[in-house]
């Protein structure tokens, strides 16, 4: 089952693994990202990053879909993390009715293209494009949320777009 769809730049870390993988007592993790799916040293680094008990995996986006499509993760309590908002309405449309919850993590901050962004909250700057794909996300998920942290105040990302 899914528990959880974020999107965080940082794919797995310490908020994931300390935080998230207890508050909803994961027992896998999904990376589906295209760049880690083809980097064995990224894709080594990420499965080290998993906590103990919880079993990483890091797949493109299409294997990924593919993955969770199988019965048998319906079994477990996993969650998905995927880098962009876009790859997240990817999932999404895969997932329409399937995922618990969808929190926008942290994006847009490691962004080193030249594109534009607008600050959303602390943890999340999104370009005009991803903004797009926010508002897509929105359509497919209404109660996706921006929280950082599970003890950290939820934010509908609704709401966050109507202030801009």
């Amino acid at each position: 089952m899914i528990k959880a769809l974020r999107v965080d730049e940082r794919l797995i870390h310490g908020q994931i693994a300390m935080s998230w993988s207890k508050e909803l007592k994961l027992t896998g993790l999904v990376v589906a990202n295209n760049e880690a799916a083809t980097n064995d040293v990224q894709k080594m680094t990420l499965k080290m990053a998993a906590p103990s008990g919880v079993k990483a995996i890091v797949d493109t986006i299409s294997g990924a879909i593919k993955l969770l499509s199988d019965p048998r993760s319906e079994k477990m309590n996993l969650m998905v993390l995927v880098s962009t908002v876009k790859d997240a309405v990817e999932i999404s449309k895969a997932f329409p009715s399937q995922i618990e919850l969808v929190n926008i993590g942290n994006a847009g901050k490691m962004n080193h293209s030249n594109q534009e962004t607008t600050v959303l909250s602390k943890e999340v700057m999104l370009s005009k494009e991803e903004i797009s794909s926010l508002k897509e996300l929105i359509n497919i998920y209404p109660k996706t949320f921006f929280q950082g942290t599970p003890v950290m105040e939820k934010k509908l990302a609704s709401k966050i777009l109507e202030n801009l």
